[in-house]
Order: structure tokens, then C-alpha cells, then sequence
């Protein structure tokens, strides 16, 4: 396999990814969940947006050959390769409220959330320009009659991976996934790297 950058558990990072450039994500050990948002590099009023993206596509359950549009209505990104095919696009980036909300910490940690704002603080972005976050790897289900949400185990294993290829000059804000359910109660690391379009080293 090619040599990874390491996001710890329960930790982000940022990154500028180029246009034509790939960035592939990689849950090492399996069943870990990897938060993504991006901006323009160029405007950052311009980012991902969940809404617009599930409009288009006409479906919850992206995967590759699936265009990514910005609130503008402009493609970001492209999935280009994807060893798992179930990720969610539904819900925010776990935060000190969700742990507090939901799990009941009375001392709770900061989740993607804190961690995605500490990243993108160094190029101007504020907390409350998070968008909802492409939550790679995380398995959600929609009830058909009642709507109540779910959130599963992953179905990622160790070494499965997601490729997109930005089709913008892009600023990332990715994690390794904080919350409990999200990641069936055990936090480990994400992998990344980035490639150039005719890179085919990603592959296995």
C-alpha cells in the first residue's frame, strides 16, 4: 500500500487539494468513520453542500460517479473510486453539543466538529461556515414509514478506501470520526493521501 498521512483518533486535520488532483481516504483499521467538508480555495462563502448534492443526484446513498455540488450550484468534487458504496450526507459533524445532547457527557469532547474549526481556522473559516459534513464510511438508515434515523456500525473494513477528484481548487477539513455510534464504540485513525489525476498508485 502507498504511504498514508495518519489522522490520530479523534482528530482533523486540513488540506489544499488542487483541481484534477484525487484525494483518497483510507480507514486502516476498519469500521471508522472520516468527516469531509471542502471550500472554494479561491472564495470560502462558496462550500459543499449536502442539500443541493442530494437534490441533483436524486438519492441519499452516494458513491462513485456521483458530482459533489457546492451551494452555488457548482460541482466541487467527484467520487472516482470507492471500495464501500455506503457513506452519509445527512448529518452534522459531531460536536461538544452532541455529546452532551445525546450521549449525556457532562465533560464532552470537542468532536469533528471542534476539530474541523481548529483546522480551517488558519484561512479564515469560522465555526459557524461548518456545513453539514460527507460523513465517508458512516452507515446510516432512513426508516421508510416513520423517517426515525439510524446509526449503524460501518461497513468499512481495514484498508477499504474512497477516491474523489476535486474539480475546483479546494480547501478540505477531514477527521477521524469522534462519535460512539458512529464508529461502533471504538475510535482509531484515517488514512489519506493525494494524487495526481494519472496516479494510479491507489490502487491496491
Amino acid at each position: 500500500m502507498q504511504n498514508l498521512t495518519i489522522i490520530p483518533p479523534r482528530s482533523g486535520t486540513s488540506l489544499i487539494l488542487k483541481k484534477g488532483q484525487r484525494l483518497k481516504v483510507v480507514d486502516v483499521q476498519g469500521e471508522q468513520v472520516s468527516d469531509l467538508i471542502c471550500y472554494n480555495e479561491h472564495d470560502t462563502g462558496e462550500y459543499v453542500s449536502s442539500g443541493r448534492t442530494i437534490d441533483y443526484a436524486e438519492t441519499i446513498f452516494l458513491t462513485t460517479s456521483h458530482p459533489f455540488y457546492s451551494n452555488r450550484s457548482n460541482i466541487m468534487f467527484e467520487i472516482v473510486e470507492d471500495t464501500v458504496g455506503r457513506h452519509d450526507f445527512l448529518l452534522t459533524p459531531c460536536s461538544a453539543d452532541t455529546f452532551r445532547i445525546i450521549y449525556g457527557h457532562t465533560s464532552p469532547h470537542c468532536g469533528c466538529f471542534g476539530n474541523l474549526c481548529n483546522a480551517l481556522k488558519p484561512y479564515g473559516i469560522k465555526p459557524d461556515n461548518i456545513p453539514v459534513s460527507f460523513n465517508i464510511f458512516m452507515h446510516v438508515t432512513v426508516d421508510g414509514t416513520t423517517g426515525k434515523v439510524d446509526v449503524l456500525p460501518p461497513k468499512s473494513k481495514a484498508n477499504d478506501f474512497i477516491v474523489i477528484e476535486a474539480k475546483m481548487d479546494l480547501i478540505i477539513g477531514l477527521t477521524a470520526c469522534s462519535a460512539e455510534m458512529s464508529n461502533n464504540y471504538a475510535f482509531k485513525p484515517i488514512g489519506y493521501s493525494i494524487l495526481d489525476s494519472s496516479d494510479n498508485s491507489h490502487i491496491f
